[in-house]
């Protein structure tokens, strides 16, 4: 209860702190009543779905992220403009103080704020607004193809323009039930990529099982010329839900486990596959999730790598990037290419492709979004299918990737 009451508290501030710059901005009441009665709505239905509306155990509901979508639109848009109020609040204090010293005037009163910055900061903050609302509207399903050319000189020659499609983060548990049609266009896009591989780096769901079942259907029918193959991400476990026995969480977790089987998905449980054409190979590892900062560590890459040969040229899929860096480069096995996910690029950020991206999950990954390379070691950070928490994205797209395999020419 009582942080409940904080956050009120400490919301009603900050709405009454934007109202100010309402009050400056514009004579017209309304637009007042309006921004009081939105973001009274707004709060209230935050609290109730996360109370009395809360389902059992922590399941993350569509009411829920859409709660929370709304609240973080309303806070983005009122923090922004604060900053602005803020800042000439020092000023006029600052003002009003060196009157009052000087003995410009025989009482400390503050200047009036100037329109033009809070009708700048209210524009500004109009951006991100409008961004995330957009997000949760539309660009939650606005898919988009990236394409890479990896080229490498020990690549086995029957590989040459190889193409591998990756998906990660589908969380099926997000999907609006009534958007199948935008989920049926995804699964059509991957398919008319027509790849020799296809790869999912993890979480297929948002915490059970069942989450998948009404899209199973769907996903089975994504194809590829030498098979599928998946991996577990964090979400996949059911670790953040609360189970009534340990039991019903092991068995969600082998439901999942078969329905990737009924669904074409050769699971990889810390194992390796060859992929034969003719004499030539490449290795194929899977490893459970490992990740950094509180994040499941179940992945083992001496396990996973334990029915392959150095020599091989490789090709990792591992959930969580942070593996990357901890386990897989200071590894003495030589990982051609590894496939992750899981940042989804934080759903929301700036990028002009081949120019420009900028995300603040960056402050927490070194390796959020696209292709990086260390040691002649190369990982691809797929920014997710789906979504989870804030249920948008904007700017940062939800992606199919294609990945083309050229050998280096030596001369």
């Amino acid at each position: 209860m009582l942080r409940w009451i904080l956050f009120l508290v400490l919301y009603a501030a900050i709405g009454f702190y934007t109202l100010q710059a309402l009050k400056t901005a514009t004579k017209y009441p309304w637009a007042q009543y309006v921004f009081i009665v939105v973001a009274l709505l707004v709060a209230g239905n935050f609290v109730y779905q996360f109370t009395a509306g809360e389902e059992v155990g922590r399941v993350l509901s569509g009411a829920k992220s859409l709660a929370f979508g709304f609240l973080a639109a309303v806070l983005a848009f009122e923090i922004i403009t604060i900053l602005f109020l803020f800042s000439e609040d020092i000023f006029r204090i600052f003002s009003a103080t060196y009157y009052k010293i000087s003995g410009q005037t025989t009482e400390f009163s503050l200047p009036q704020r100037r329109r033009f910055l809070s009708v700048l900061g209210l524009g500004i903050a109009a951006l991100p607004f409008g961004a995330l609302l957009y997000g949760m509207y539309k660009g939650k399903y606005n898919f988009k193809v990236l394409k890479y050319t990896m080229e490498y000189e020990d690549l086995p020659e029957a590989f040459d323009g190889y193409q591998i499609t990756q998906l990660s983060d589908i969380h099926s548990g997000s999907f609006d039930v009534n958007k199948k049609e935008k989920i049926e266009y995804a699964v059509d896009l991957v398919n008319q990529q027509k790849s020799d591989l296809l790869l999912f780096t993890g979480d297929m769901v948002n915490n059970k099982s069942e989450e998948m079942l009404p899209w199973k259907d769907l996903f089975g029918k994504l194809e590829a010329k030498d098979g599928k193959f998946s991996v577990l991400g964090n979400h996949d476990y059911g670790d953040y839900i609360d189970w009534n026995t340990n039991e019903a969480k092991a068995q969600n977790l082998q439901d999942l486990i078969d329905l990737q089987q009924e669904i074409g998905f050769d699971l990889l449980l810390n194992e390796s596959r060859y992929l034969q054409k003719g004499n030539d190979r490449i290795a194929l590892i899977g490893v459970e999730n490992w990740g950094k900062g509180g994040f499941k560590k179940a992945g083992d890459l001496n396990k996973a790598k334990s029915q392959i040969e150095p020599k091989d040229f490789k090709i990792l899929m591992s959930h969580d990037p942070s593996h990357w860096e901890a386990e897989v480069i200071p590894d003495d096995y030589h990982y051609h290419l590894t496939l992750s996910g899981h940042t989804h690029g934080m759903q929301f950020g700036i990028e002009i492709p081949g120019w420009f991206k900028w995300s603040p999950v960056k402050w927490r990954y070194e390796q959020w979004a696209g292709i990086y390379e260390e040691s002649g070691q190369f990982i691809n950070v797929n920014r997710g299918f789906g979504f989870i928490g804030y249920p948008g994205r904007f700017g940062i797209w939800p992606e199919i990737t294609v990945i083309t395999l050229k050998r280096k020419s030596l001369t």
